[in-house]
């Protein structure tokens, strides 16, 4: 496998209880990429996310994530270089946790501190995650307390807590309002742009979503994929109609896409 691949999908297929969550998808992320994977309810995505954060294994074909084979490797040692944000884990997350804890925790992997002991660098790092997410002002308030956004932005905060070397994010701005996405937008635009910053892939229903900077996008319907590449070649009016199973008319402008019913 090439060193510069972060994942690498050949012929997977996904299935649970005979119905195919994903079919014979070939995909590949490099390492300077930035990914955003867009389809209806049930295409896969979220499916297709779990296997690469090693929550979950291919039914055949081959996945690659990080050097390693999912199947074939340490997926607890594999989970520590993957940052991966989702409502699920947001679900576990004790309301009474402060939200400093809540991003400090992730060093050792859990959800809830409890005997764990944390070096002061641990600290600082969570300090200064959360205070470039926009929670500077909030890292003593209890995770309960906090709006929509302010979840979101400290969950992806925990994601980065480890120096992922691939950060994953399942519809991050899901149940927000405008302002809401609009700022989270912007801090992944600038996430985007940073030379330093982990290979990404993004999850979300709406081309109004994508944040400029972002280079690359896999449209999925069904399990399968539509569409595949440069971001600007797979956003396409045809393909998000067909993606979507309606008439679709894809605009951009000011670096952002966004799409409307076409009849």
């Amino acid at each position: 496998m090439h060193p510069d691949l972060v994942i690498a999908a050949e012929q997977v297929n996904v299935v649970r209880s005979g119905r195919h969550l994903l079919r014979e998808l070939n995909w590949q992320v490099e390492l300077d990429e930035r990914w955003v994977i867009l389809g209806p309810n049930g295409a896969g995505k979220t499916t297709l996310l779990n296997l690469a954060a090693g929550r979950s294994h291919p039914t055949s074909g081959a996945l690659h994530v990080l050097g390693e084979r999912i199947g074939r490797t340490d997926l607890q040692e594999l989970r520590t270089r993957v940052g991966f944000s989702t409502s699920a884990l947001s679900e576990r997350i004790p309301g009474g946790e402060l939200v400093r804890d809540v991003v400090v925790t992730a060093s050792w992997s859990v959800v809830g501190r409890f005997r764990e002991s944390y070096d002061e660098q641990d600290v600082v790092r969570a300090t200064n995650l959360l205070r470039e997410w926009g929670m500077g002002s909030l890292t003593e308030r209890e995770y309960g307390t906090l709006s929509e956004g302010e979840r979101k932005r400290t969950q992806i905060a925990r994601a980065l807590m480890t120096d992922p070397e691939l950060l994953l994010l399942d519809e991050p701005a899901a149940g927000l309002d405008l302002g809401g996405r609009e700022d989270l937008v912007t801090r992944l635009t600038r996430l985007a742009m940073d030379p330093d910053a982990p290979a990404t892939v993004l999850v979300t229903h709406h081309v109004e979503e994508i944040p400029p900077g972002f280079t690359h996008a896999l449209l999925l319907r069904d399990g399968a994929a539509v569409a595949s590449g440069q971001v600007q070649d797979v956003i396409t009016s045809d393909n998000l109609s067909e993606t979507f199973g309606m008439t679709l008319k894809v605009s951009y402008g000011e670096g952002r896409y966004a799409a409307i019913s076409a009849r």
